[in-house]
């Protein structure tokens, strides 16, 4: 059956427009509750704000000092549920904070991480501690004033394997999700709405009793069409891009250091051979289709960066970037970096003469660490009940220990030993428990089907594409995984050929 063919003739309980976290989340959340759920994405899941993140849940340390304290606290106990749900994608880093005279001064930034060590409720995660940044391994790397610093807890996310493994649990509790289809008609009838979906294999169109619009940078859009006897004007669009260069320093641990203009930047291990600095802060207007980093975005992550670091790094030196929009609710804060990080909803649910009609809930703003969270509270608006099964429920593959990853990891190598080299961990990473299902009956390497580069072969993509709505190379490299910062350009065209070939075609068109 294909895509746009399931649910044509039924009356679906809920529409979720956009496939991103938040639709990605209520999804799920919907589907858990027995609802009859269909998604719809335009492009491929996570294409763009979820995959263009920092990749942190996180409680948001300096929402501390806009007195966003509700959004730290639900943060803050966020963020250790979703390491006990999905410790696979989900793990701890260790910060460490610079201070810096002339900045904040010392006691508030201890006072501060005193706070946020305490106000979520931290169990999983060590507190905080005082480190000295002369001693190993910091003084190799820091600039010789920088003498004290506070290591505290936060903890990173493969962000667009988040929305990907919730859409692939939505779908096993019953949800039908549709990529590469956009919602191109809504129009309300009584107390139901009329959608007309477009996608690869033409129109279909389908009948739901709510809709949830979660299109972030094109919520407005959605709501104009839907409502068009309104203005919709709800959104405050905020780029943010990041860098990637070879790895700038040893170990573990991340840096978050403070900027003269009160704004903060990150230095992150990334993707093993890597480091990720970012990010920015600034007003966007345009299409937020395909975005990329300025050249004046890029000198200012460096200079930022540059006024921390012995050796000094520039824009030349990375070997990749990427950029995408907050879609965050405009409150008219004077700045983009004081505008609430927080959701808004805004509920339609009457017509035109005021009477109860099919309901609308749009969605704006909102943090990966807070999207389950938001979830609850989206359906509990559309009247859904005050459930929260998803509070201990696994995402796919996460069932293992958080603290016993390692464990994981090492009995995985023991009985796949015929794996390439790191490949044991790569995999564990990426689809948890479900690695085993990915690998299936296969005896070594001979058996995983062709090597595309790397550690990749053939039978990987064919998982994507069965279990993970992957269509392209580009789903594959870049967003179900960070590959295609490891491949070679003719590794990375070989897979694109893969994807082009007679083999995948007819695979992607069973599906």
């Amino acid at each position: 059956m294909s895509q746009t063919a399931q649910h044509s003739e039924e009356m679906l309980d809920l529409l979720v427009i956009g496939g991103g976290i938040n639709g990605a989340g209520i999804a799920r959340d919907a589907a858990g509750r027995g609802l009859k759920v269909c998604l719809v994405e335009k492009d491929d899941l996570a294409s763009h704000t979820s995959s263009a993140s920092t990749k942190l849940v996180h409680g948001g340390l300096r929402y501390l000092e806009h007195l966003e304290f509700r959004l730290v606290r639900e943060s803050l106990i966020e963020r250790e549920r979703l390491l006990k749900i999905a410790p696979h994608i989900v793990w701890p880093l260790r910060f460490v904070l610079p201070h810096d005279k002339g900045l904040r001064p010392s006691w508030l930034l201890r006072l501060g991480l005193f706070m946020y060590d305490h106000m979520g409720g931290r169990k999983l995660l060590p507190p905080t501690r005082t480190v000295n940044l002369r001693e190993a391994p910091h003084g190799s790397f820091l600039e010789d004033r920088l003498v004290k610093g506070f290591e505290y807890s936060d903890c990173w996310v493969e962000d667009s394997r988040l929305v990907a493994l919730n859409c692939v649990d939505a779908k096993e509790r019953g949800a039908d999700i549709r990529t590469r289809t956009e919602c191109t008609g809504l129009a309300r009838d009584g107390q139901h709405w009329n959608a007309v979906l477009s996608g690869p294999d033409g129109e279909a169109h389908v009948q739901a009793r709510q809709v949830v619009n979660a299109a972030g940078p094109w919520v407005d859009k959605v709501l104009g069409r839907a409502i068009p006897r309104e203005n919709h004007e709800n959104l405050r669009l905020v780029k943010g891009s990041h860098l990637i260069f070879p790895k700038l320093f040893d170990g573990d641990h991340c840096y978050i250091f403070q900027n003269k203009d009160d704004r903060i930047i990150f230095a992150i291990p990334y993707e093993r051979d890597f480091t990720l600095v970012g990010t920015t802060d600034q007003g966007f207007e345009g299409d937020p289709s395909g975005i990329d980093i300025s050249p004046e975005e890029a000198e200012y992550i460096c200079d930022a960066a540059n006024e921390y670091l012995r050796t000094d790094i520039s824009p030349d030196q990375a070997v990749s970037s990427y950029a995408g929009v907050r879609p965050l609710y405009d409150d008219k804060a004077a700045s983009n970096s004081t505008v609430t990080r927080d959701y808004v909803f805004e509920l339609e649910d009457t017509d035109e003469n005021g009477a109860k009609a099919a309901p609308i809930l749009s969605i704006f703003g909102g943090k990966i660490t807070t999207y389950r969270k938001l979830a609850e509270h989206a359906l509990k608006r559309l009247g859904q009940g005050d459930t929260s099964w998803t509070i201990d429920a696994h995402l796919p593959g996460g069932e293992i220990d958080p603290m016993r990853f390692d464990a994981f990891v090492t009995d995985l190598a023991m009985r796949y030993p015929w794996l390439p080299n790191g490949a044991a961990l790569r995999l564990a990473r990426a689809y948890g428990t479900r690695a085993e299902a990915l690998i299936g009956g296969a005896q070594g390497l001979n058996d995983m089907g062709a090597h595309l580069g790397g550690d990749l072969f053939a039978r990987e993509l064919e998982y994507l594409i069965e279990h993970e709505f992957v269509r392209s190379a580009d789903d594959a490299l870049w967003r179900r995984s960070k590959l295609g910062l490891h491949l070679s350009k003719e590794e990375r065209a070989r897979v694109k050929d893969w994807f082009e070939g007679e083999h995948a075609s007819a695979k992607a068109a069973a599906l």
